[in-house]
């Protein structure tokens, strides 16, 4: 009798795309009796909790083959390789094709190398193993990107990811076409730099022109969204998307990081805090209804009273509402653990609590501009879905899920709408 390969996934929607999509490798190759850890290395924090997790699961699995990947096991391999409860340790590349699952049937073990992790930098296809729906039954996600081009001093993940490669927009639109014909109503477009996509293609096209090209090319998808985007890199067509397509959803995450311009430049970000202000004010008149979340980094080495006051302002002036708030962890490899003047643990904790305090007043004020409005909510499950901002609704009459409702909001209940 064969047991299934469980999967546990750590980190951002990336590794959960891809876990699913190893999810249909390993059934593919007849993996059996196997537990596979998808890593994450963003922080210190984070490696910590992969170590953990994997004592755990051997402790619950004493029989199976424990196998670890992710960007974790991809910057550090050796380090879980020596692990005891560790088997196999699979880099991101690997853990994408084929032929590293074929070799890892049920007796796999002593058959195969224990370290299987080749220099991402040197990887220059994208080689995505596409799946069709990944998300809920209503929402699928497509990657269209992976790696990074740029060295931001408190950022391991382009070690992990490798540099920048791009999924040609023709096999993004057919597999769009595909989820469309299945049913989705939705599609979010996802990757590591989103922004940088294309760069690497013939003509160097802009993430601009492959929006315009899906909505033109795929005229039955209701919604397509686009997640974290790096606002300095908005091209043109995107602007215009903005601007003149309503299928594309009024809600962007920014990659801002902080709001201050001194500390800006020793993270080795690409623009100011008046650019950020600049591009959340020119969206806005676009788009009057557009939202914005953002990720802001707390404590970072330097930062004074007055440079993090620069923050708290920021998102009042970028009227931002989703916060995704870090406190800085020092992560060993990357410029910014080196810098002298490291923040104060405790002052760090309070900072990211002050920020957070914001954020949520700005979702409480945005929940209640939308009381007495009508939104087309995506249904995620018969009772809960989203506007089109991405803010969750609750219905007390059950809906069907996938289907797109237009709704007037009556009220507010915590952190969701009501209708």
């Amino acid at each position: 009798m064969t047991t299934p390969p469980k999967f546990t996934t750590l980190g951002c929607r990336l590794n959960a795309y891809e876990t699913e999509a190893m999810k249909d490798l390993a059934q593919r190759a007849g993996v059996d009796n196997a537990v596979i850890v998808n890593t994450c290395a963003v922080t210190a924090e984070a490696v910590r909790k992969a170590r953990q997790e994997i004592r755990k699961l051997r402790r619950e699995n004493p029989d199976a083959k424990l196998i670890v990947t992710g960007c974790a096991a991809q910057i550090e391999p050796e380090r879980f390789a020596a692990m005891d409860e560790v088997d196999i340790v699979i880099g991101n590349t690997e853990k994408m094709k084929p032929e590293t699952w074929a070799s890892m049937g049920p007796n796999f073990i002593g058959q195969t190398e224990a370290v299987q992790v080749d220099d991402i930098m040197s990887v220059t296809e994208t080689a995505g193993h596409l799946i069709d729906g990944f998300g809920t039954r209503s929402r699928a996600y497509v990657q269209v990107q992976n790696g990074c081009d740029h060295r931001c001093t408190f950022c391991i993940i382009p070690y992990g990811r490798g540099n920048s490669r791009s999924v040609p927009a023709g096999v993004v639109v057919d597999q769009i076409k595909r989820l469309v014909d299945k049913g989705y109503n939705e599609v979010v477009l996802t990757g590591v730099d989103l922004t940088s996509w294309g760069a690497d293609l013939p003509a160097a096209p802009k993430l601009g022109d492959l929006v315009m090209r899906i909505l033109k090319l795929v005229p039955d998808l209701p919604r397509l969204r686009i997640s974290s985007i790096d606002s300095i890199e908005v091209d043109e067509n995107l602007m215009q998307a903005i601007a003149t397509e309503p299928r594309l959803m009024p809600h962007l995450h920014l990659s801002l990081q902080h709001g201050d311009d001194l500390i800006l430049k020793r993270m080795k970000r690409r623009h100011l805090r008046d650019d950020a202000i600049r591009f959340a004010e020119e969206a806005r008149k676009l788009r009057p209804d557009m939202t914005f979340g953002a990720d802001i980094i707390a404590g970072f080495p330097t930062e004074t009273e007055e440079h993090f006051l620069n923050s708290m302002k920021l998102v009042e002036e970028c009227d931002l509402t989703w916060l995704h708030v870090f406190p800085y962890s020092k992560r060993e490899g990357t410029p910014a653990a080196k810098i002298p003047n490291q923040v104060n643990g405790s002052v760090i904790k309070e900072r990211a609590a002050r920020l957070r305090a914001v954020g949520d007043a700005q979702v409480l004020r945005h929940l209640a501009a939308q009381v007495g409005k009508t939104h087309h909510i995506l249904m995620e499950n018969p009772t809960m879905g989203r506007t089109e901002q991405f803010t969750e609704v609750l219905f007390d009459a059950p809906q069907t899920e996938g289907a797109i409702v237009a709704a007037t909001i009556s009220g507010v209940r915590g952190t969701q709408l009501v209708v």
